[in-house]
C-alpha cells in the first residue's frame, strides 16, 4: 500500500508557452524598475508550482515571491507596465488582506494573466509566540529565510524567472523530492511548535505523493507538546480543510494510516473532554478506524481478490467510485469509527452522536460533500441494515418486493437530500459488520449476504423503483377519499407507495380502485388518521412551548 505514486523528478522545469511568456514579462518589468525608477527586486516562483512541475504535473496557480518589495506595490506597477507598454489586458488586481487564521500573514495581490492565476507577495521571515501559530513579527527576508520558514523541504523550492533555474536554498528539497521524503527545513520540533498545522500538512503530502515521512519528523509529531498545540493553537476549520483534502486525495487510506501511526486521532478528530465525560460509553480503540478504512479500501480495490475472499458486487463498487464525493464521504465515515454508536445529551437534553460532534465541532465540516448530514445517516443505516439477509422475515413480509423496497426507501438508507444512496449505505453497513468479523469465513459469508441482497434488488427492479414518486398525487388521494387535503394524507401516501412496490405494473386507475376499496372495507380509517395527526401536532406544540420557555428563562 505504501508505494510511491509520484512520477520521476524531472531535471529541469518545462514551461508552457504561457508560463514562458509570463517569466519574460516579469523579467522585463524588473529591469524596467531598475532602469527607470532605481528599484531593485527579483522574482521567484515558489512552493507548489515548482514541486508539481518537477514531478511532471500541471499547475495553474503561481505564487511569485519578491525580494525587498511588497506584493501589492509590485503587482500594481506590473499591470500598469503591461497595459502601457505591452498593450496586454490583465484582470483587475485583488488585494487580499492579511488573515492569520487562514495562513495569510501578509497582504497579497491576486490577478490572472495569460490564463494563469497569480499571487504576489514578498519574501519574508517570521517569529512566533509560544501559544500561537500566528507570527508575532513578519519582515522582509532573504530567499534562505523564506525557504526555512516553510512547512516542507519539497515546498521550499524556488524557480528564478531571471535565470530560469530551480533554487534549493535548504539544500534538501531536490533530494527529498527525488527520494520521496517528507522532511521539514528546520528541526521538526521547532517547525511544529511554530505552527502545529504543519503536522497535518505533512500527513496530507505524504499521502498525496506516496512519500515516506522522515523518522525525526515522526517522533516530533508524537510529542505531547505538539499534540497539545494541535488542539489549542489551530482553528478547527483549518484541520477540517486538511482532512477534506486528504479524503478527496488519491490515497485516503494512507492518510488514515499515518494519522493512526502518529497517534494524531484525538487531536484531529477532536471531541471536547467534557462531552466525552457525559457520553454513553468511551470511544472505541483508535486502531479500529484504520481497520474500517482498510476494509473499505479492499472492497473498492480493482485488484483480483484472493482465493479465500469474495469480491464486492460490481454495482456497489461502481456507484461508490463513480458518484462524485461518495468515496471521500465513506472514508471520512470510516475514519470516525471510534465514535460509532456513542451518544451524549446536548444542552437541551437532546441525544446527539459523537460522530456528528466530531464532524461539526472537531472538524467544522458542514454539509459540503454531505459530510455533516450524510455521515450520521450512514451510521444510522448501518444500524438498520446490520445482519441483513434474504432469509429474514423482515425481507419477506408482506411480500419480498414490498419489504425490500420499503427498507431501501428509508430516509437513512436512501435520501438524495443527504447524499444517501442505497448502494453506498449497503457498502458502509458491510464495512461496519466486517470490522467485527472474527475470521475469513465469517467475513466471506458477510460479503455474500450483501451481494445476494444487491442481486435481488436488481432482479426485482428495485434499483429503479427506489426513487419512484407516488403514483397518485395529493389531490387524487383527497378526491378518492372524498375529503379535504390535510396532514392525514401522508399516511395514505405511504400506503400508496407500498401498493406500488407490490404492483410494479399497476396503473393509476388500478391504484384508485384499490384505495377506494381499502376505505370502504374500513382498512383506511380517515377519522383515526386525523386523530393520530392531531395528537402528533399537540405533542410537537408542547415540545415547542417547553423549548420556548427555556429560552425565555
Amino acid at each position: 500500500m505504501a508505494t510511491r505514486i509520484a512520477p520521476a523528478v524531472k531535471k529541469e522545469i518545462q514551461l508552457t508557452d504561457a508560463e514562458d511568456r509570463l517569466c519574460t514579462l516579469l523579467d522585463e518589468f524588473t529591469r524596467h524598475l531598475q532602469e527607470n525608477k532605481n528599484i531593485t527586486t527579483a522574482c521567484r516562483i515558489n512552493g507548489g508550482w515548482v514541486r508539481d512541475k518537477l514531478l511532471g504535473m500541471d499547475s495553474n496557480d503561481i505564487d511569485i515571491c519578491l525580494a525587498d518589495m511588497m506584493g501589492v506595490t509590485f503587482a500594481e506597477g506590473f499591470v500598469a507596465f503591461l497595459s502601457e507598454q505591452k498593450d496586454l489586458h490583465v484582470h483587475k488586481i485583488a488585494k487580499i488582506e492579511s488573515n492569520p487564521d487562514q495562513s495569510k500573514h501578509l497582504e497579497t495581490a491576486r490577478t490572472t494573466l495569460l490564463g494563469i492565476d497569480l499571487d504576489f507577495v514578498n519574501l519574508r521571515s517570521e517569529e512566533y509566540a509560544e501559544d500561537s501559530r500566528i507570527p508575532t513579527e513578519v519582515k522582509f527576508g532573504t530567499p534562505l529565510e523564506d525557504a526555512l520558514r516553510r512547512d516542507l523541504t519539497i515546498n521550499s523550492l524556488f524557480y528564478n524567472v531571471h535565470t530560469r533555474s530551480v533554487e534549493d536554498f535548504t539544500e534538501k528539497g531536490l533530494d527529498d523530492l527525488q527520494n520521496g521524503i517528507i522532511r521539514t527545513p528546520l528541526p521538526p520540533r521547532e517547525t511544529f511548535l511554530d505552527d502545529p498545522l504543519r503536522v497535518i500538512r505533512c500527513v496530507r503530502f505524504a499521502s498525496r505523493f506516496g512519500f515516506e515521512i522522515d523518522p525525526d519528523l515522526q517522533q516530533a509529531a508524537q510529542l505531547d507538546i505538539i499534540q497539545d498545540g494541535l488542539a489549542q493553537k489551530i482553528s478547527r476549520e483549518r484541520v477540517g480543510e486538511e482532512i477534506d483534502k486528504m479524503m478527496k486525495g488519491p490515497d485516503p487510506l494512507r492518510s488514515i494510516r499515518i494519522i493512526n501511526d502518529l497517534r494524531l486521532y484525538k487531536s484531529i478528530y477532536h471531541v471536547p473532554p467534557q462531552t466525552i465525560s457525559i457520553a454513553s460509553s468511551s470511544p472505541k480503540p483508535q486502531d479500529l478506524p484504520f481497520r474500517a478504512a482498510t476494509i473499505l479500501h479492499s472492497l473498492l480495490s480493482s485488484t483480483s481478490p484472493s482465493q479465500d475472499s469474495v469480491p464486492l458486487h460490481p454495482t456497489l463498487r461502481s456507484y461508490v467510485l463513480q458518484e462524485p464525493g461518495c468515496k471521500a464521504r465513506l472514508f471520512l465515515a470510516a475514519s470516525l469509527y471510534s465514535y460509532h454508536g456513542i451518544t451524549y445529551p446536548d444542552q437541551k437534553g437532546k441525544e446527539q452522536t459523537l460522530v456528528k460532534c466530531a464532524i461539526q465541532d472537531g472538524l467544522k465540516l458542514g454539509r459540503q460533500n454531505h459530510y455533516l448530514d450524510g455521515i450520521p445517516a450512514l451510521y444510522s443505516a448501518a444500524d438498520l441494515l446490520k445482519g441483513i439477509s434474504l432469509g429474514q422475515d423482515r425481507l419477506k413480509l408482506p411480500s419480498e418486493r414490498v419489504a425490500i423496497g420499503l427498507l431501501l426507501r428509508q430516509e437513512t438508507v436512501h435520501n438524495i437530500n443527504t447524499g444517501s444512496h442505497w448502494a453506498s449505505s449497503l457498502v458502509f453497513s458491510l464495512v461496519c459488520e466486517l470490522v467485527s468479523a472474527s475470521g475469513r469465513e465469517e467475513a466471506a459469508e458477510c460479503v455474500q449476504r450483501y451481494n445476494a441482497l444487491t442481486r435481488r434488488v436488481e432482479e426485482l427492479g428495485l434499483d429503479k423503483a427506489v426513487d419512484a414518486k407516488p403514483i397518485l398525487d395529493g389531490r387524487a388521494i383527497a378526491r378518492a377519499m372524498d375529503e379535504k387535503p390535510g396532514p392525514w394524507m401522508q399516511a395514505v401516501v405511504n400506503r400508496v407507495l407500498e401498493w406500488q412496490l407490490g404492483h410494479p405494473d399497476g396503473t393509476q386507475d388500478d391504484c384508485l380502485a384499490w384505495l377506494k376499496e381499502e376505505k370502504s372495507a374500513g382498512r383506511i380509517d380517515l377519522e383515526e388518521l386525523k386523530a393520530a395527526t392531531m395528537c402528533t401536532k399537540r405533542v410537537q406544540n408542547v415540545d415547542k412551548a417547553a423549548s420556548s420557555k427555556k429560552v425565555k428563562r
